[in-house]
């Protein structure tokens, strides 16, 4: 996307997601919901939750740091920002260590909604649980860098999962679902709002509530997501525009 010109009064929406064809499906999208005469939205991505560099103690400020580097480069302060919305794909996160099985034929991880068969088990199990401590500590966290607001929602097992019921897609794949979807709702935008909140899979009663359902059991891998109530808000306004 292009700067946000210096001199607009606009807030900036900051993004993050963890893939480029999770931007080509929603970019549009959440640009679309936000009002385009108060923000700016920029969407960017990067799988922090599994970055070998991060640890629980310092996921935050990596964060913030992923913020600051963005702010830097287009001339912007923490007080330009309105809010950072984080879009973390669970991956079975939180399933028990058992539920990874052993299965020499997989030389990448396959999911289904009750395990994870890979070659290398081991590896997996270590990631699951460097994911689960970062998650643990983003999933209640509040503010970043300089008291930014910031909120971390969940796809599970992962955006194409809870997009389009598919598991374990190859990255042709990904690419077309993800420019088929946003096709399909980038004029609609009460149709996504009820797709993404009103679903099957939504979990939108509660925030900490649903953070709390997606941790238990093996929920990580099951589709789930809570991201519509991030739109609360939004919904409920476009919803007293209708009535009146």
């Amino acid at each position: 996307m292009s700067p946000l010109p210096r001199k607009s009064k606009k807030k900036i929406v900051f993004i993050i997601v963890e893939g480029p064809s999770d931007d080509e499906a929603l970019g549009v999208i959440l640009s679309r919901l936000f009002d385009e005469n108060e923000v700016y939205v920029e969407i960017t991505h990067g799988d922090i939750t599994t970055d070998k560099t991060v640890s629980s103690g310092s996921i935050v400020s990596k964060i913030g740091d992923f913020v600051k580097k963005y702010a830097s480069s287009t001339h912007y302060r923490a007080s330009d920002f309105q809010q950072i919305i984080h879009l973390i794909d669970m991956d079975g996160a939180y399933i028990p260590d058992d539920a990874v099985i052993c299965d020499k034929t997989r030389q990448n991880p396959y999911y289904s909604t009750t395990e994870i068969r890979t070659s290398k088990p081991e590896n997996i199990i270590l990631r699951n649980r460097k994911k689960r401590e970062n998650i643990d500590r983003l999933c209640l966290q509040g503010k970043v860098w300089n008291s930014i607001p910031y909120r971390a929602y969940y796809m599970s097992a992962n955006l194409d999962h809870v997009l389009y019921d598919k598991l374990n897609s190859t990255d042709t794949e990904k690419e077309r679902d993800a420019l088929a979807f946003a096709r399909t709702y980038k004029n609609r935008m009460d149709d996504f709002l009820t797709f993404i909140s009103d679903s099957e899979f939504s979990v939108c009663d509660d925030f900490n509530a649903s953070w709390k359902y997606i941790r238990s059991e093996k929920h990580s891998l099951e589709r789930h997501s809570n991201l519509g109530l991030c739109f609360t808000e939004i919904r409920e306004r476009r919803n007293k525009q209708i009535l009146s």
